[in-house]
């Protein structure tokens, strides 16, 4: 499978006891959906290597995994901070207006008053809120996904609707900052 084929579930946080058993943090809204998984892909390099879950305990402060094949504290320490993967496929069915940050890369950012402005090309989380990251007239701009700004997504036409504050656009254009 492509790398595109996958999305992020979380990572193997650090080692819990001498046995390989790790503190797994899971970058999802719901932990408990996936609390009957058998398998994971942990991305080793450029790879993707399938590990099967010996056992997985999802509680309200604390995740714990055991994988197959890694039994001992050395071994767990040497995949401390690994990116733990599903296939795209074991994603959950989301309402028409939802959509998840990967589904939208690429597409095109056409705000109310500047019109078309450009693509997406990544999401991610600034700790305080998640923006989507766009080129406008060769800067990189970040918008704040939020419902205010981002008021809706047409998934069929690939197209996210905005309504950006004044002087957003404007301070990244400044050649100033």
């Amino acid at each position: 499978m492509a790398a595109t084929e996958y999305f992020e579930l979380g990572t193997l946080s650090k080692p819990h006891g001498i046995k390989g058993a790790f503190h797994v943090y899971l970058d999802v809204d719901d932990p408990e959906e996936y609390e009957d998984l058998d398998a994971v892909f942990l991305q080793l390099g450029n790879e993707m290597v399938p590990y099967f879950i010996t056992d997985l305990q999802i509680r309200s402060n604390l995740n714990l995994m055991c994988l197959e094949g890694i039994d001992t504290l050395d071994a767990a320490k040497e995949l401390v901070g690994v990116k733990l993967f599903l296939p795209v496929s074991m994603l959950p069915k989301l309402k028409d207006n939802q959509f998840y940050y990967h589904e939208i890369v690429g597409y095109q950012v056409i705000d109310k008053n500047h019109g078309a402005l450009g693509t997406v090309k990544e999401v991610y989380s600034t700790g305080a809120q998640d923006v989507l990251v766009m080129t406008y007239q060769t800067k990189e701009v970040l918008i704040p996904l939020m419902d205010e700004i981002i008021p809706k997504v047409d998934k069929k036409n690939q197209v996210i609707h905005s309504i950006l504050p004044e002087g957003l656009l404007e301070v990244y254009l400044d050649d100033a900052n």
